[in-house]
């Protein structure tokens, strides 16, 4: 052999030495898999589903030539919006809310019977859901009363209920279904809003008649206040009038009963008369026509 040919086998045996370690390495590579945090992963080899499902963590060793699929096994919500018709053939705009997560256990279940977390909601979920509103609706007298919240509660327990008995054999688990708004027909609303707005105004207008009302029984009770004051100091106007009365009626009395006293109390006044220089005093006798005047009495001639 040559040394040109012996140089020649061994650059080939170099090659295939590097092919084998690269294939090697990246065997090696292949013999571990992590699983994020709250997720579950199921593996597949050459299209056969492994029945184990792979929990959040490293494990290791796998077999190189699994190929992985990986579902999210934390809580999602579902936004569903939909018209449901009422016994009174009225469309109801209803949006509702759906809270569900993957079931990890089931996880190689979902993947062999429907496919991918998307595929289980198009597939399942939503339809199922739809459904239920339109039969909810069946049982609903009125649009209306969709704003009742008796109505609503019977609602979201019974699409909870239904949903969850679908579901769970696919490998959804049902955790809540809320009703997030309802929106009526236009019309109702506006008929709502109407007959609103007349019962506001028959409240105001009661509230007005309430005050006129306590108005009206202020002001009687003031005048009947103003009445009694009247009265109480008419009452006592007349004793004191009474009073002054019977003691005008008593010195009357004294008097006719003592012409001494009417002499006294002339002859004071004549004195008080007869004190002022400017009096003029009269002497009447009674069987004259014309009395005799007698002026300045204490004046000095």
């Amino acid at each position: 052999m040559s040394h040109q040919q012996q140089v020649q086998k061994r650059v080939v045996g170099g090659v295939v030495v590097g092919v084998g370690a690269l294939l090697l390495l990246i065997f090696a590579l292949k013999c571990y898999y992590t699983v994020p945090a709250g997720h579950v992963a199921v593996a597949t080899f050459f299209g056969k589903i492994n029945d184990k499902p792979y929990a959040e963590g490293f494990h290791f060793p796998v077999n190189p030539l699994y190929n992985w699929h990986v579902y999210d096994g934390r809580q999602k919500t579902h936004l569903e919006t939909a018209q449901v018709p009422s016994q009174d053939q009225l469309q109801t705009k209803i949006d509702v809310s759906v809270q569900y997560r993957i079931e990890k256990s089931q996880a190689p279940n979902v993947l062999k019977e429907t496919g991918t977390a998307k595929d289980v909601i198009a597939i399942h979920l939503v339809p199922k859901l739809r459904s239920l509103l339109r039969e909810q609706g069946k049982t609903i007298k009125r649009a209306e009363d969709f704003f009742l919240e008796e109505t609503q509660e019977q609602l979201q327990a019974a699409l909870g209920l239904g949903l969850s008995e679908y579901l769970a054999p696919k490998g959804l688990k049902v955790e809540a279904v809320l009703i997030r708004d309802i929106q009526l027909p236009p019309f109702i609303i506006k008929a709502i809003e109407s007959k609103k707005e007349r019962e506001q105004a028959v409240e105001r207008q009661k509230a007005e008649l309430e005050r006129f009302r306590l108005e009206q029984q202020q002001a009687v009770a003031l005048a009947e206040a103003e009445r009694a004051a009247a009265e109480e100091e008419a009452a006592r106007r007349r004793t004191l009038a009474d009073a002054q009365a019977y003691e005008i009626e008593a010195i009357n009395r004294a008097i006719a009963d003592n012409p001494t006293y009417l002499k006294l109390r002339a002859l004071e006044t004549l004195q008080a008369m007869g004190a002022d220089p400017a009096a003029k005093i009269y002497f009447l006798d009674g069987s004259s026509p014309n009395p005799v005047p007698l002026m300045h009495l204490g004046d000095k001639p």
